[in-house]
This record gives structure tokens, sequence and C-alpha cells, in this order.
């Protein structure tokens, strides 16, 4: 995997997994437009505790972003989890899966889980 940053390039060891090990965080990063929000306003309410009881934080949670790009949406969540497995096991655990049609039916975007990544050096 090569990562260009500016005029470098930085190539990860031939381990990569090795390296993946030694990432400390992953994060769910959720970027959406509410298109009911009458019934999107219990979402707010009830989804912390599930993101807390699986080990994660909220980060960002900002419903009036700026886009600076097109195919931007209005709310950009910033949640952070210990590893992607955990913010996996959040997400499809019984307690969010109980409450996520109240975002998924009342919004349009879309939800990435991702890697922490530390430039080298």
């Amino acid at each position: 995997m090569a990562v260009v940053a500016g005029e470098k390039t930085w190539t990860a060891p031939s381990g990569m997994q090795d390296f993946k090990e030694k990432l400390m965080s992953a994060y769910v990063i959720a970027n959406y437009n509410i298109t009911n929000p009458e019934a999107y306003k219990a979402y707010p309410r009830v989804v912390g505790p599930t993101i807390f009881n699986h080990g994660g934080e909220i980060l960002v949670a900002d419903y009036n972003s700026e886009q600076s790009e097109a195919g931007g949406a209005d709310v950009t969540i910033v949640l952070r989890f210990p590893s992607k497995d955990k913010a996996k096991e959040w997400y499809n655990s019984d307690e969010y899966q109980e409450i996520v049609a109240l975002r998924t039916e009342n919004s349009e975007g879309f939800m990435n889980f991702v890697d922490e990544f530390k430039m080298p050096g």
C-alpha cells in the first residue's frame, strides 16, 4: 500500500498485517441528509448508549456541515472505536440494530468504517 502526501510517498512494510495491528483506533464516519426530521429526532436520543456500551466515543456530531465539494450532506458524525472489529460489533449488535431504522429510513447518505492512519516518522 502506498500513500501519497504532498510530494512524499510512503509504502507500508511488506508485513502489512503487522502494520495494521499497530493501528490504535478505527472510525465510523457517517454523512447524510435527514429526509424525515420528525421521525428521525428519536435517533440522537437513543444511539449514544449503544455506542458507549461498545467502547466507542462520539468525536463529531455536526448537523450543519459545510460542504466544500459536491456530494456532501448536512449531517456529519465521526465515532472512534478501539478497532474496526469493535466498530462492526457495535453496528451489528442487537442493541443498535433495534434502532438503526430510525436513521436509515429517515435519511439518505452513507456510513463508512475506516482504520486510523498515523504517518510514520
